[in-house]
């Protein structure tokens, strides 16, 4: 009860969900006590059961059933159920104390209950609940040895068919689906807990080819099946370590089903079979994956396979040859293989293989940036300045960009030719702001540029003779001011205009602090009344927006 707190709860789910539960007070109903956790149904989009674990290990912890909840968050309805515990937190302990006399009461008379009184219970609660009479004959099916009636029910528990209208199971009866074909698992599960681990295997198996097809006609969106698939991968798991099939054949199939189409659901890492393959099995399956690989140099799952076992053997060779084989047209592979050769501690090859990503890109635009940066760090680290210069102008030469300019900049300062380089950059800008045409998106990167220089005047001469984009004037005007205020008044105004027909509060926020600047420049200008005869006509014009009035009153406009 000591980690039921306002605060507790505020922490675990943050400030913006804990104000979205204090609104959702009124639709927390079904309250029920346990000794240690509390369960309700919060009404929301839809209706969410919800459970709060009051002492558990890790503290106030809670689960629900909303897609947030989901993922593991505190939500607005635990945070809803919390506070309305919280309440009525004087009458919890004798709650929790009457849950737990209750829970020792049904022990006890459970325990006094004889066989037959029991089984008759026992069928009783089997009539009425399908989900324990399916549990139940699963048990029975697998205590028997009755391979063939474990399986036939498992098939009927991945049907989709009573889930489904029109051959798709849609999103509000997925998770339905998936809690049944959870039973499967449990099914497979409980077979090598009795012994026939073997028999798991093969369930396991066939369980994952039968839930692939099934995902096909499933609205999965919240990745209940994706959970039930994990699950399945790790009762596969558990069979083969009790069971230990022929290492051999667990390597075929890992291979198998690696490269098929099953391996989406459960995402199995055969490295994790390693304990169960032992030196036989992982020397097949290093074999066979170099043989798939071989056959298909390019494929996705051949490499991925192939590089995971080259790197858990420590081999980087064998981790650089998966990646020389199906090298990418602008550089990334051959980044990925300088970092490989990195971590080996062999940095000659290294940089070799990244000036060849650079050389071998047939178009310096399209190269991978992050291959450039590499080059220029390691030539900087090296002391070869004028390597790192020369390749931020080539690559600045193509990009034309603010940020390509800005790492050319750096270069050139660290190198001390920054103002020679400068010249040349700023004569491409120039000739690209004569190119742009009316219309294209954004304005010429000159103007960013010379601004990111902090050259005001320079900026402004070539927003007036090639045009500027209504975020370069605004920032012109900010930079200028001081010196320019006429000019910078004049912008601030034009960009001022449009908003006054706009409504929302992003609008009015925006709107304000153009005022703001607007009346900075009347100020330098000595012209505080025609401010005042400007804003006073703004209110007028805009009285009937509230919340902009109160904005500006705010800001004493």
């Amino acid at each position: 009860m000591l980690s039921l707190t306002e605060a507790n709860i505020k922490a675990l789910a943050g400030p913006r969900s804990f104000e979205r539960g204090r609104g959702y007070l009124d639709a927390v109903t079904g309250i029920e006590v346990g000794d240690g956790w509390v369960t309700a149904t919060v009404h929301g989009t839809e209706r969410y059961e919800v459970e709060l674990i009051l002492d558990g290990p890790d503290g106030l912890t809670g689960e629900c059933d909303c897609p947030y909840g989901l993922e593991g968050n505190f939500c607005k309805h635990l945070v809803a159920l919390g506070l309305t515990v919280l309440a009525q937190r004087e009458r919890l302990p004798q709650q929790r104390q009457a849950a737990r006399s209750r829970a020792q009461d049904l022990d006890g008379w459970l325990s006094a209950l004889s066989k037959d009184e029991l089984l008759a219970l026992v069928r009783e609660q089997v009539g009425e609940d399908r989900q324990l009479r399916r549990r139940l004959e699963l048990r029975a099916a697998s205590a028997r040895g009755d391979l063939a009636g474990v399986r036939g029910r498992i098939r009927e528990l991945l049907d989709i068919g009573p889930f489904a209208q029109y051959g798709y199971v849609e999103y509000a009866d997925a998770r339905a689906y998936a809690e049944q074909t959870g039973q499967a698992v449990a099914a497979i599960g409980a077979l090598t807990g009795s012994g026939r681990a073997a028999d798991a295997i093969t369930m396991a198996r066939e369980a994952m080819r039968q839930l692939v097809e099934a995902l096909e006609s499933v609205d999965d969106s919240d990745g209940w099946l994706g959970q039930v698939g994990t699950d399945l991968a790790d009762a596969h798991l558990d069979a083969c370590r009790a069971a230990r099939p022929d290492p051999e054949e667990l390597a075929r199939w890992l291979v198998g089903h690696v490269l098929g189409d099953y391996d989406s659901l459960t995402d199995i890492d055969p490295l994790d079979y390693e304990d169960v393959l032992g030196e036989r099995g992982m020397t097949a399956l290093r074999e066979l994956a170099v043989e798939a690989w071989r056959g298909n140099r390019t494929g996705w799952a051949e490499k991925y396979l192939m590089e995971r076992l080259a790197k858990a053997g420590g081999d980087v060779d064998a981790v650089i040859a998966v990646h020389a084989a199906d090298l990418s047209p602008n550089g990334h592979t051959h980044l990925l293989i300088a970092r490989e050769l990195d971590t080996a501690r062999r940095p000659d090859e290294a940089l070799r293989w990244a000036e060849r990503g650079v050389r071998e890109t047939r178009d310096l635009a399209a190269v991978d940036t992050a291959l450039v940066d590499y080059l220029c760090e390691r030539y900087a680290q090296a002391g070869r300045l004028p390597y790192a210069v020369a390749l931020r102008r080539d690559h600045f030469g193509v990009r034309l960009s603010l940020l390509a300019y800005q790492q050319l900049r750096a270069a050139a300062r660290a190198a001390d030719c920054w103002q020679g380089e400068r010249e040349g950059a700023l004569a491409l800008l120039r000739a690209d702001a004569g190119r742009r045409q009316p219309g294209w998106y954004g304005g010429p990167v000159l103007v960013d540029a010379l601004l990111d220089d902090k050259d005001g005047e320079a900026a402004w001469e070539a927003a007036a003779d090639s045009g500027a984009d209504d975020r370069q004037w605004l920032a012109l005007a900010d930079h200028t001011r001081a010196e320019r205020p006429a000019d910078a008044l004049g912008v601030y105004l034009r960009l001022a205009e449009p908003l006054t027909t706009q409504t929302g509060n992003a609008v009015y926020e925006q709107l304000v602090g153009l005022l703001l600047n607007i009346r900075d420049c009347h100020r330098r200008l000595g012209t505080p009344g025609e401010f005042t005869a400007y804003v006073t006509a703004l209110r007028t014009a805009q009285k009937r927006k509230r919340n902009l009035l109160r904005l500006m009153d705010e800001h004493g406009l």
